[in-house]
């Protein structure tokens, strides 16, 4: 009778040291971060913008919370991944929260920005602040789509997570007559 032996081990390496890592910038995540921060703000400046009683209906209000909270989240985001404190607080799963954020920052800006585009052709403040709200809701959408994606294959938002697969077979002898 032979036996077969499956055994897989995971290794999570991790520096749990608080360090600046502006190299974080020039990643494909540290891009649309920095990139998401910008729109939040010009987004924001162009409803503010807009006549007052544009700004106090509920479509100014709505658009000013969606956009004021993504900038001020996504900013605090993007300088715990600077400065590696992501890396230091690595059990919590940073991922699958940061999935959720994009996700739902996603809807929101849809709503915000289609809600605005409804009244853009009576404020030209409102179809700008609809323009970078749907350029938002892009750039929410495809990150949610890489933290989802990062997500299910395990990852770790910043550290190294290396598994790895070892099989060993072992038999008995097969007796001889």
């Amino acid at each position: 009778m032979e036996y077969e032996t499956n055994t897989s081990i995971t290794e999570t390496h991790v520096q749990t040291d608080i360090r600046w890592d502006p190299g974080y910038v020039k990643t494909v995540p540290g891009i649309l971060k920095g990139v998401s921060v910008i729109l939040n703000l010009i987004s924001f400046i162009c409803v503010m913008c807009a006549s007052p009683y544009y700004k106090e209906l509920a479509i100014g209000e709505w658009f000013t919370f969606v956009a004021m909270t993504a900038f001020w989240v996504t900013l605090v985001l993007l300088l715990m991944y600077l400065f590696h404190a992501i890396e230091k607080f690595h059990v919590i799963p940073w991922l699958m929260i940061e999935f959720g954020f994009c996700a739902l920052w996603t809807f929101f800006y849809f709503t915000a920005a289609l809600a605005a585009a409804v009244e853009g052709p009576h404020s030209s403040a409102l179809g700008a602040a609809a323009f970078f709200g749907f350029a938002c809701m892009l750039l929410y959408g495809y990150d949610a789509f890489l933290k989802f994606r990062g997500w299910r294959a395990g990852q770790l938002a910043q550290g190294e997570r290396k598994v790895t697969q070892t099989t060993s077979n072992s038999g008995q002898p097969t007796p001889t007559f």
